[in-house]
């Protein structure tokens, strides 16, 4: 029967990877003695949950693979029975046996609800649902404003150095080429989230060399990204991808390209406006439309320079497609918000290692104060950071704030932090007014 606790696939996984459950007299569900000697390291991909297990079942070893369910039921809903990556399970793991013997796939199986404790789930529970955004959550209200302002400098100041260190490293690869640096950096940019690491790959692939003789000509631009994207290798209808993979072969074999590989890019839940085709195409016509990009970013005194720098659109193919060959009403073409994006998490920290770098502070105050005009940032964690009272006003402060939630509140590092030693302190303070009186 199954007990009414909380329960996820999530936490059985978690109770199952650090052994959260008593470990002696284990059986399985045909009685035979089991020990848990390694549950394994978990699969993220696809197949079973966790690799490389090892368990010693009656008298004899065994090393494999292990699949936790809820429910032992669950291996034939997800139809598991006639996939090839399970025929090799040494142990099927659930929470509750709800299968007669005689229907159970020919798996050992071990059911652990006898033998997780029940206070285990209850505090679990209680957490979930009673756990703050951030521990100082119910006292955050109390800091006061000038604790805030200096705090968040030093978190501003955190979260570039960390931006920046690969920055650095390419500098030092190819002997202070800011201009190389900045195309690898905004190729990186416009691939965020999910596509920053191949984004990145595609700009190394090309040196910047190659890209400023194309500079000229958008077909020739779009010809060479896309190619060396690997999204040139298909069977095409529409002329257009048609002529940039004729342009393409013919620059392949001049230049003697080597494209990355098409697999890399990810597709799944990326919006349409988001989709990697219609990122590489903005930039191709970005790389050509502002050709040594980094000298127009230091020449530029303001905001709206900056935001006109990057307003570009893809050419007029990708006003009604998302993939080629496959033709739409309409796009939804990069929006505002992303410039937005590529100056806070890209432009800006560039600039500011540039003044640091050449000791310029001019550069360095100037990244400064086009932060602060820049809007703050609409996330999850911001919008949860204003349910409590605190509020950013800009992307300076966003950005603070991003970095205190991932590398002091997660990690619950209070004692590291500004607004939680400044709580503490006050705590004790009041504690100890209040024995005196």
């Amino acid at each position: 029967m199954f007990v009414n606790l909380p329960l996820t696939e999530e936490l059985f996984q978690h109770i199952w990877a650090l052994r959260l459950f008593q470990q002696d007299n284990l059986t399985t569900t045909s009685g035979e003695s089991l020990t848990i000697l390694s549950p394994g390291r978990i699969n993220r991909h696809a197949g079973p949950d966790f690799e490389a297990a090892k368990i010693r079942l009656g008298s004899v070893l065994w090393i494999g693979n292990v699949e936790l369910h809820l429910r032992t039921s669950d291996w034939f809903r997800h139809h598991h029975q006639n996939n090839p990556q399970y025929q090799r399970i040494i142990l099927h793991v659930v929470f509750v046996h709800d299968l007669p013997s005689s229907h159970h796939p020919d798996v050992p199986c071990l059911e652990l609800q006898q033998y997780i404790p029940k206070i285990l789930l209850q505090r679990y529970e209680q957490l979930r649902r009673l756990s703050p955004f951030v521990p100082c959550a119910p006292i955050i209200d109390h800091l006061p404003h000038l604790t805030w302002v200096s705090w968040k400098e030093r978190l501003l100041a955190e979260r570039w150095e960390r931006k920046t260190e690969s920055f650095k490293t390419w500098l030092e690869c190819n002997n202070y080429n800011w201009e190389e640096v900045c195309y690898w950096a905004l190729a990186q940019s416009y691939g965020t989230p999910v596509n920053a690491m191949p984004f990145l790959q595609l700009a190394q692939s090309v040196s910047y060399k190659i890209l400023l003789r194309y500079s000229n000509n958008l077909l020739q631009m779009e010809a060479l990204v896309f190619g060396q994207a690997g999204m040139l290798n298909g069977s095409f209808t529409d002329s257009y991808p048609l002529e940039l993979q004729e342009i393409y072969t013919h620059m392949q074999h001049k230049h003697q390209l080597l494209p990355i590989s098409a697999d890399l890019w990810n597709w799944l839940r990326v919006r349409p406006s988001a989709f990697p085709t219609i990122r590489i195409a903005t930039f191709a016509s970005l790389l050509q439309q502002r050709p040594r990009l980094f000298s127009k970013l230091l020449e530029a005194e303001s905001l709206k320079e900056l935001e006109q720098l990057f307003s570009i659109c893809p050419s007029p193919y990708w006003h009604r497609h998302y993939r080629f060959n496959q033709e739409v009403d309409s796009t939804q073409l990069p929006a505002t918000q992303i410039v937005n994006n590529i100056l806070i998490n890209t432009v800006l920290p560039l600039l500011q290692l540039y003044g640091r770098i050449k000791q310029q502070t001019y550069y360095q105050q100037k990244a400064i104060d086009l932060l602060q005009q820049l809007p703050p940032e609409k996330n999850s964690i911001t919008k949860s950071w204003k349910s409590i009272g605190v509020t950013a006003v800009n992307a300076f402060e966003s950005q603070a704030l991003l970095q205190l939630k991932r590398y002091y509140c997660e990690e619950k590092q209070c004692l590291k932090c500004a607004v939680g030693v400044k709580l503490l302190s006050e705590c004790c303070g009041g504690f100890s007014q209040r024995r005196k009186d």
